[in-house]
């Protein structure tokens, strides 16, 4: 499904129609073979996945895979590539294949900050980036998020100096769920990439609700200093494959590929060629995402505990107490949540999971709060 597909059929589609997507063959033939996670028991909502993949068309295309197990990826990406580029609108130069979407973030860090380089960033953010970029010498200038938990734009654009070589945005943020309102953001990464490199980081972008919202992919195509990351481990439900791509000026693109190490594999490569195809098990991710945000949302309410309406599939609330032991309380109840994000160290993040999941993460946390 292309992005003006995506953004026309999230207008017509909310919490309320949740229920009407989810009804009919095509749900029922997903629904139908779930995917058993192996966690002995324990709930797992904790690293923001898709239960419900791969989807079972995925399945069948990486089973037909195994066949070139014994070949190079390479001799089977040129397929994927151009599925890529149709997709964002791009040519094959500007798309750098990598091992997950991390592996594009590390491979860029690297590539413009290396030995002394100086980052910008939110904290809290998505740390993967910064920390690796830090064991090969950079410097991270970490700004505060606002009393909105969002990117502090201006705070960010007065850090900025001579070495700074790259500016970090997660939007949608990890942990916090929250989106830069998109003509700020287009206003404040047009006017960075003519200072250093601007990152995207849009891992959580097919889960934004908000109608006709940008990708920075636009600014790429206008041949601005911006790096895109995309992933196919989130609404795809992939995260176990390791594949995801970068898309950037050719240029640009050209200097992060040399960096990139791991790439990915045979497997991989015919799973996300078919995820892209199958619309259905897209539509289905969604939904059921909304469907456990409405169920995380009422449980916080009726604990009056505050939380960011969430543009992803995670909610982070404050829960008053420190991480640490909310998640020693949580594991006693067999769910296991997200890991502290330093500063914020009485907020928690909870993934959507499966429906039953969610439910079960509500019970305990009730149980837990009373």
């Amino acid at each position: 499904m292309n992005t003006l597909d995506r953004r026309q059929w999230l207008k017509t589609i909310g919490i309320t129609g949740t229920f009407a997507l989810l009804s009919g063959p095509e749900a029922w033939a997903i629904e139908s073979e779930p995917i058993q996670v192996a966690s002995q028991g324990l709930i797992i909502l904790s690293y923001n996945e898709n239960p419900y993949g791969p989807s079972k068309n995925v399945r069948n295309a990486m089973q037909k895979a195994f066949d070139n197990g014994h070949r190079y990826p390479f001799a089977f990406v040129q397929e994927l590539l151009d599925s890529i580029a149709k997709k964002e609108g791009v040519s094959k130069e500007h798309i750098v294949l990598t091992g997950g979407s991390t592996e594009g973030l590390k491979a860029t860090g690297l590539t413009f900050s290396l030995n002394g380089g100086e980052i910008i960033a939110a904290d809290p953010t998505y740390q993967s980036m910064l920390h690796y970029a830090e064991g090969f010498g950079a410097y991270v200038h970490r700004v505060a998020v606002n009393d909105k938990l969002e990117h502090d734009l201006e705070a960010m654009d007065r850090r900025i100096t001579s070495k700074t070589r790259l500016v970090f945005i997660c939007n949608p943020n990890n942990p916090t769920g929250t989106i830069i309102e998109k003509n700020l953001l287009k206003d404040f990464c047009h006017s960075v990439s003519k200072k250093t490199i601007v990152f995207s980081d849009e891992a959580y972008y097919d889960f934004i609700t908000e109608p006709d919202y940008p990708s920075m992919v636009e600014l790429v195509k206008e041949n601005a200093n911006v790096v895109v990351s995309k992933t196919f481990s989130k609404v795809y439900g992939l995260a176990g494959l390791r594949i995801g791509y970068l898309i950037a000026r050719p240029d640009i693109a050209s200097r992060i590929r040399k960096n990139v190490m791991a790439m990915t594999n045979v497997l991989a490569i015919a799973a996300a060629k078919e995820a892209l195809k199958d619309d259905a098990f897209y539509k289905f991710s969604i939904a059921k995402n909304l469907e456990c945000k409405k169920h995380i949302y009422s449980i916080l309410d009726s604990l009056q505990l505050p939380y960011i309406s969430s543009h992803t599939n995670f909610v982070f609330f404050k829960s008053g107490r420190p991480i640490q032991t909310l998640n020693q309380q949580m594991l006693q109840q067999n769910v296991q949540i997200g890991r502290p994000f330093p500063p914020m160290l009485n907020w928690a993040r909870i993934s959507t999971g499966k429906v039953e999941d969610v439910q079960l993460f509500c019970k305990a946390l009730k149980t837990i709060m009373s």
